[in-house]
């Protein structure tokens, strides 16, 4: 039976991961066994690049927290080494993150996520991890928006020029007389 500091330390962990994971946009699991230390460096700098947050935590501190937040049905992916990424900002960051690192070192897995509250299949993951970045679909519709902009400036330059060049004409005209 674990002595009553630690099991205080343990109750503080539950407690701060429960709030962090409270507001969670997506959550994803990942086994990270046999990661060296070199690729888990650079693991963690992409992750906080992203403003994923990171964190390897025991599964059964991570069972609490979720449980606390009403996700239910992890706990069979909730074995051997477990770390966790998730972000409140970003639905797709720790999915694009993970995904790509999971192409790159054999040693990441995912093993599951939670997209908004729920459940996600690995396929839902690995669709939403192909989506362009945030950034990427906002300078997209900048973008199209700016081409629609530019297209009715050009249309109302060239109703102008149309109607201005009788005028222009006229004047023209009577400067010469």
């Amino acid at each position: 039976m674990p002595s009553l500091d630690v099991l205080e330390q343990k109750k503080a962990v539950v407690s701060e991961l429960t709030e962090e994971l409270k507001d969670a946009k997506s959550i994803i699991l990942v086994d990270y066994r046999g990661i060296t230390v070199e690729e888990d460096t650079e693991f963690r700098a992409a992750m906080r690049k992203a403003g994923v947050k990171y964190k390897v935590v025991k599964n059964t501190l991570v069972k609490f927290a979720m449980n606390a937040n009403g996700i239910d049905g992890l706990d069979k992916f909730l074995e051997g080494p477990t770390a966790i990424a998730f972000s409140t900002e970003d639905i797709v960051a720790p999915a694009k993150v993970v995904s790509e690192y999971a192409k790159k070192v054999n040693a990441i897995e995912i093993k599951s996520g939670v997209m908004e509250g729920k459940i996600a299949s690995l396929d839902e993951i690995k669709a939403i991890a192909e989506l362009p970045s945030k950034e990427t679909l906002l300078a997209s519709l900048a973008s199209v928006l700016n081409e629609n902009i530019a297209a009715f400036a050009r249309v109302i330059d060239a109703i102008v020029e149309k109607q201005g060049a009788p005028a222009e004409a006229a004047a023209a005209e009577a400067s010469a007389e």
